[in-house]
């Protein structure tokens, strides 16, 4: 039996060390699927298993717990960035750009409060009450990448130690959880929504859209020009996307291809949009009556397929131009990139590895695959260079100083900051310098999910020694009463503005505080409470400022304010 008790107490043993981060990573991952109406902590729970394994000293050497926490950190913040690469720029267009100062706007009155609890209810003379509502601050809004940088940010400030902000954190968590959606909730009352009547808004305003009318017409082939040219040499002249779906020549019916040559006195059966169809009519001939392809319309079957963008010429297009609706026949009902399901906007820029749910008739569905590519093999391939080439400069970007005024230390963006913002610029530009910058939806969650359990092990089991300390015989419950304001207040004094001064619609609005506060379970109650994408809309739109602007602010309040 000796081997075993060495196994378990022999702290320098690699062994130990790799049976400590299982046995704490297991059973949080395990209790965080635990569900309490209908609400779950997920795997911040391996923060607790973390805190309860360091507090009866099942533990390891701080170095080696360090430099895992940091890894974790490092490869969890840069798979952060390369998801909301894509979509970090485009957030700003058009409506957008209210929905981000919105959440911007949150993000500032969440610090503010934060720091109206120090004063208000915190000896401002010790040194480490400041860092530990920092802490809490980041379990109230959920955001562990935040902590994170926190976490580092504070090994600058403190170079003989620093305090264990992450028991502020797991104080403030479980209600933060619970507060973002009750809020949310209490916003509907104050601003005396009616969810019926938002969602007929919703439908009402999909109705008005022209491009996303589909609208078919039967021509007569009479422009001489068109004479022995192919559909893509029209459809090239037109400038406009069209489907000739049936032709009519010299009495036979058949199903035209982008090479297939018109003559004079051909009929066609043409889908395009309803605000070009009158060009359409101009260019190629009269609108006519046809009896001849009714019967093939009637056995049209619908399917619905899952098409993954892999044509590079795809890159960028946004799904507005490309008429898919009106033009193909089809419709795009979601768009899922990095494991994140995003709202189909006509806004919506394509990127390699999107996958897009198309529903339509079948023949339609194949032109719009043969469009995208829909070649699994070119995606299967791991791009591990451009993850550990990003993390290279990223580390490097970090480590640059730059000198502030009126700041202790020069302000570094350190190992959360720097490789975030590499990845982001990856992740939007990195097809620009000839890098591959997609990973598979599976192998981006399972790098991203490493780094931060391994994160989340680290920092539960150096906090566990002093926790019961903390939060029992010291500030705990303000920590949690602290946690509960930072989160609700923002989200009332915001929610109510983005509805009575912007009127957004509600739905919209739930998603937009989800996507602030970086909080799936928020999303997941939004999605349920409404039929249509409105709740995406607002999440994916302030989703990747939202979670920059959460790890930068993490740092630049410690160095600023924790440092004096």
């Amino acid at each position: 039996m000796d081997w075993i008790i060495n196994l378990f107490t022999n702290t320098e043993s690699v062994a130990h060390i790799a049976l400590l981060y299982a046995i704490v990573i297991a059973i949080g991952v395990y209790l965080g699927k635990i569900k309490i109406g209908g609400i779950s902590l997920g795997v911040t729970f391996v923060l607790f298993a973390g805190i309860l394994a360091g507090h009866v000293g099942f533990t390891g050497p701080k170095e080696i717990l360090t430099f895992v926490q940091d890894f974790g950190l490092i490869l969890f913040v840069f798979m952060i960035g390369m998801q909301v690469g894509p979509g970090f720029f485009e957030s700003f267009k058009k409506g957008g750009v209210t929905l981000n100062l919105l959440s911007a706007t949150a993000i500032l009155l969440n610090i503010l409060v934060m720091f109206g609890c120090y004063y208000l209810f915190f000896d401002t003379s010790n040194p480490h009450n400041l860092p530990m509502m920092v802490g809490t601050l980041y379990g109230a809004v959920t955001n562990t990448p935040g902590l994170g940088a926190a976490n580092e940010a504070l090994l600058s400030v403190f170079p003989n130690g620093a305090p264990s902000i992450a028991n502020g954190y797991a104080c403030a968590y479980p209600l933060g959880v619970v507060g973002i959606i009750g809020a949310t909730i209490l916003i509907k009352y104050i601003t005396r929504v009616n969810l019926t009547e938002e969602e007929a808004q919703l439908n009402e305003e999909e109705a008005a859209n022209p491009h996303a009318k589909p609208h078919n017409m039967h021509l007569r082939v009479e422009n001489a020009y068109i004479a022995g040219r192919t559909l893509r040499e029209v459809s090239e002249f037109l400038n406009r996307d069209i489907v000739c779906s049936r032709l009519l020549h010299d009495g036979e019916v058949s199903i035209p291809n982008s090479k297939t040559t018109f003559e004079v006195g051909d009929e066609l059966l043409v889908v395009c949009a309803e605000a070009d169809a009158e060009a359409i009519k101009a260019f190629i001939g009269p609108e006519i009556e046809a009896e001849w392809d009714r019967e093939k319309d009637e056995v049209q079957h619908f399917i619905s397929r899952r098409i993954i963008v892999t044509r590079p010429e795809m890159n960028g297009k946004t799904l507005g131009k490309m008429h898919f609706s009106s033009v193909y026949g089809v419709n795009v009902t979601r768009i899922s990139r990095q494991g994140m399901d995003l709202f189909a906007s006509r806004n919506h820029h394509f990127h390699v590895g999107d996958r897009v749910m198309v529903v339509g008739p079948e023949e339609n569905v194949n032109r719009v695959a043969e469009i995208m590519g829909n070649s699994v093999k070119r995606l299967d391939a791991p791009n591990i260079a451009t993850i550990f080439i990003g993390i290279m400069v990223g580390i490097i970007f970090g480590s640059l100083p730059f000198a502030i005024p009126g700041m202790p230390v020069p302000l570094k963006l350190g190992i959360a900051g720097g490789p975030l913002i590499i990845a982001i610029l990856i992740g939007r530009f990195g097809y620009r310098m000839k890098l591959v910058t997609y990973t598979t939806t599976s192998a981006n969650m399972m790098l991203r999910e490493i780094g931060l359990v391994l994160f989340l092990a680290s920092v539960g089991i150096k906090a566990g020694a002093g926790f019961w300390d903390t939060v029992v015989q010291g500030d705990g419950l303000k920590y949690v009463g602290c946690g509960f304001l930072i989160t609700i207040i923002p989200i009332l004094i915001v929610g109510t503005i983005a509805r009575l001064k912007f009127k957004f619609n509600y739905f919209t609005i739930m998603g937009m505080l989800a996507g602030t506060y970086t909080d799936p379970p928020a999303l997941a109650y939004a999605n349920a409470s409404c039929s249509k994408e409105a709740p995406a809309v607002g999440y994916s739109t302030v989703y990747p400022l939202s979670m920059f602007l959460r790890i930068f602010t993490a740092q630049i309040v410690v160095l600023f304010f924790c440092g004096a």
